[in-house]
């Protein structure tokens, strides 16, 4: 078992530092541009104390609207919208998972990033906003599974779909009805993915999910409280943000699970956004017979995240898949 790690390099001060190279939102957001695209987004546009446009992030609405224009200006999506109080991902974020899993797949195909509707990915959780699987075929033109346990999650996600013609037959989102299983009752028997991901509930309990809540909102609003998680910029249903055990469990019954798909998917990845939870992810990587694993490190601003690849393919079969499904 191998452990690979890719260092980012540093940006222009003009840049979202770390940024992956691919990614359009590298620049600072244009904002007239983006209101051409979205004028919704144009009455929450306001000069910071910096002198530059920008919008007030603590505000939900403002959030929201940027997604909006981001979501149609770069991506042609024209029709995207979530219900109040589901999660409203940074989408720069989002990208770079995608252009850095673009990257782990052109390391195994001699360099060359594989396109098309022949690569098919997983999204364990993508939740109504269906932010990933938009970026990645719209980016790559990759085929998308979506899975979710929040039946409105679901249901939003293909009406997203089904509303924008550049995405329709491209995404298709599956409901899990078991809230133990991330693999089971949504993998069909014949069915092969050349990659998963997923971003795992980060928090162990809804009170640390709250305390962590109240730290966000009090620092975008110099101290101020928030009564609740409703009030929150970024929204998030509870199995969006928290479960028991935390990140690190959740991951490594992720692995225990993927043991029984081992030979239906070249890369499983998740991100990890606990440095400190690697050891015990490594630990059962190793443990489940894991026969390579990467670890991606990203940076978005001050932010640091990673994630953990892994593949239980032995060289030859990883051969064989490259060469005769990448091709």
């Amino acid at each position: 078992m191998t452990k690979a790690k890719h260092q980012p390099k540093r940006g222009s001060r003009n840049q979202k530092l770390e940024l992956h190279p691919r990614n359009p939102h590298r620049a600072r957001y244009d904002f007239a541009l983006l209101a051409d695209s979205s004028a919704e987004l144009a009455p929450f546009i306001r000069t910071n104390k910096f002198g530059n446009e920008s919008i007030d992030f603590a505000d939900a609405k403002a959030v929201k609207a940027l997604n909006r224009a981001l979501l149609n200006h770069f991506y042609g999506v024209s029709f995207w919208d979530i219900p109040e109080g589901y999660l409203c991902p940074p989408i720069p974020g989002r990208a770079d998972y995608i252009h850095h899993l673009a990257d782990l797949l052109a390391t195994s195909n001699q360099g060359e990033i594989p396109r098309g509707k022949g690569i098919k990915a997983l999204d364990v959780g993508v939740g109504a906003n269906c932010v990933y699987p938009i970026i990645g075929h719209r980016e790559y033109q990759w085929q998308f599974v979506g899975s979710d346990i929040n039946k409105v999650a679901i249901d939003t996600a293909n009406a997203i779909v089904a509303s924008n013609k550049c995405l329709n037959g491209n995404i298709d989102c599956r409901l899990q009805t078991s809230n133990r299983q991330m693999f089971e009752g949504i993998w069909k028997a014949d069915e092969r993915f050349d990659l998963t991901l997923c971003n795992p509930p980060f928090h162990s309990s809804n009170a640390k999910m709250q305390a962590e809540s109240q730290r966000k909102w009090k620092g975008l609003n110099q101290g101020k409280q928030v009564p609740s998680k409703q009030g929150l910029n970024f929204g998030g249903q509870d199995n969006e943000l928290w479960c028991e055990g935390g990140e690190e469990r959740f991951i490594n019954d992720m692995i225990t699970q993927s043991v029984d798909f081992g030979e239906q998917c070249y890369w499983f990845t998740s991100l990890v956004s606990k440095q400190a939870n690697l050891t015990g992810i490594y630990r059962k990587l190793k443990l489940v017979g894991a026969k390579e694993v990467k670890t991606v490190e990203m940076a978005q601003g001050q932010k640091v995240s990673r994630f953990v690849a892994w593949t239980f393919l032995m060289p030859d079969q990883r051969d064989y898949w490259a060469d005769n499904y990448w091709k």
